[in-house]
Order: structure tokens, then C-alpha cells, then sequence
């Protein structure tokens, strides 16, 4: 009984998580399958080659953001505010809540950068990542094409400064709103990048991301390493890493084969030598 009532949680949880999952991917699929289809920038069916993939990833990202991200993020938190100079960890701590809000998006969207950055220039974490860059197609669910530990590292290295700078806290066993929010509004406009759409932003293009200047991060071309930015290319403007010629990208994918089956795709960058 003991152990039942030790698991039980677990269990709820995984239910909750699965349950969210598939309503919010009824609902991003209400939104942006017909943008897909009315405003496609290249033609492709909704089930499309590899569609099978991305949707199996789709659901153990959901559980992996759910069961493997926020052990290591509480901890982060709880090791900022430890080894840190209060005067850094509380800075944003007392900011109006719409304040923090704005500068958990500027000051996340930094670590989220390098992170992905890394991803790339750094073969070990270029294992992981090129699972996200293996997709010949890209569409708005290759956006949850991806390798849980290359999900989970990008994630905190974005947290990891808003902890540090006090715009995020631990609150008790969960992430704060602020850590809540800047997951799903990134989400939300993670899926918008990667939608296989022409809709283009005209001159806040250079403010937001749109899908042109991520389209061009999945070319299969050297621009790969370009466009690392989510949602604000002026990180990409301030670090050197930014691409937008006139014409969108000819091809995606990348040059080396990949696995085709999930479990191939979680297991083989584990056990590759670098």
C-alpha cells in the first residue's frame, strides 16, 4: 500500500501529462494546419514523411519537460541563489510581475541562444541536436523533433539566467509563472517557426522570428549554423550568426544518414563515440 501511495503521484502525473499533450496538440494543429495548407510555402500533405516520427516525438518531449526537466531546473535555482551575490539573484525579484515577464524573455532568450549554439559547434551536444535537424521536411510539428537531452539542455541553459538573476524562482516543488510562461510562450512560437508557411513578419522581422529566418537554420546547406535565435534575431545580429538572403532555403536535413525509427534516434547518440 505504502508503495502504491509512493507511486501513485508518478502515475497522475504521467496521466495529466498526456492528457495536456493531446489538447494542445489539438489545438496548435487548429492553428497552424491551415495556415499549412492556405499559405504553404512549399506543398506537402498533412501527413507527410516522417509524420509518424515527429508525433511519436511530440509525446515523450511532453514527457521528458515533464519528468526529466524539473528535478535538474530546481536544482540550478537552488545553486544560483547559493553560490551567487544576493544583490544578482534579486534583481528581478521585485520587478512588477508584467516587468519580469518582458525581461525574462530578453535575458532567457541569451542562454537560449548559446545553448542552441553549442548545440551545434560542440560535437558531443551536435549528436543530440542533429535529430532536430534530421527532418527532410519541416513543418510546425518538427518543432517537438527532438532528442530529450538536447531538449533539456537548451531549456536550462535559458533558465539557468533567469534563476541567476532573480526573474525566476523555485516556488515550493514547481517552476514559478514566470518559468511557465516563458515555456509556453516560447513554444507556441517555436511551432510558428518551424510551420511550413510563407506568412513573413515585414519590418518585425527584425524584432521577431518568423519561419523565413528559421527555415534558413534547416537549410542543408553551411547556413545551418546560422539563425540560432528563437524568438529575437538581434541576438543573431549582436553575435555574428545572422542570415537572411531574398529566396527561401532549396532543401532541409542534414548530410550524414540518420536512424529512421525512435528508438534508433534516442539510443544511437547516447552510445556514438565523439
Amino acid at each position: 500500500m505504502i508503495e502504491f501511495l509512493a507511486v501513485q503521484p508518478q502515475l497522475l502525473l504521467l496521466v495529466r501529462t498526456l492528457a495536456q499533450s493531446v489538447g494542445m496538440l489539438i489545438v496548435v494543429t487548429v492553428i497552424f494546419a491551415p495556415l499549412e495548407a492556405f499559405f504553404a510555402e512549399r506543398r506537402a500533405k498533412f501527413f507527410y514523411p516522417g509524420f509518424a516520427i515527429d508525433l511519436c516525438w511530440y509525446f515523450l518531449n511532453a514527457l521528458a519537460i515533464a519528468f526529466l526537466l524539473t528535478p535538474p531546473m530546481l536544482l540550478i535555482a537552488k545553486a544560483t541563489h547559493a553560490l551567487l551575490p544576493s544583490a544578482l539573484t534579486g534583481f528581478g525579484a521585485h520587478l512588477p510581475l508584467w516587468l519580469r515577464m518582458i525581461a525574462a524573455m530578453v535575458v532567457g532568450e541569451v542562454g537560449f541562444y548559446w545553448g542552441h549554439r553549442w548545440c551545434h559547434e560542440i560535437p558531443f551536444l551536435w549528436r543530440f541536436h542533429a535529430v532536430h535537424h534530421s527532418a527532410r521536411h519541416v513543418g510546425f510539428l518538427v518543432n517537438t523533433r527532438a532528442h530529450p537531452v538536447d531538449l533539456v539542455f537548451t531549456r536550462l541553459c535559458g533558465f539557468a539566467l533567469l534563476f541567476a538573476t532573480g526573474l525566476a524562482g523555485a516556488a515550493g516543488s514547481k517552476p514559478d509563472l514566470v518559468v511557465a510562461a516563458v515555456l509556453f510562450i516560447g513554444s507556441i512560437w517555436s511551432y510558428f517557426i518551424h510551420a511550413n508557411t510563407r506568412v513573413r513578419l515585414g519590418p518585425f522581422e527584425e524584432i521577431l522570428s518568423s519561419p523565413f529566418f528559421h527555415h534558413w537554420h534547416h537549410t542543408k546547406l553551411d547556413h545551418k549554423d546560422h539563425n540560432y535565435a528563437s524568438m529575437l534575431p538581434v541576438m543573431d545580429r549582436v553575435f555574428g550568426t545572422f542570415y537572411a538572403p531574398k529566396h527561401w532555403p532549396a532543401e532541409y536535413g542534414i548530410e550524414t544518414e540518420m536512424a529512421e525509427s525512435i528508438p534508433a534516434q534516442l539510443f544511437d547518440p547516447l552510445l556514438a563515440r565523439t
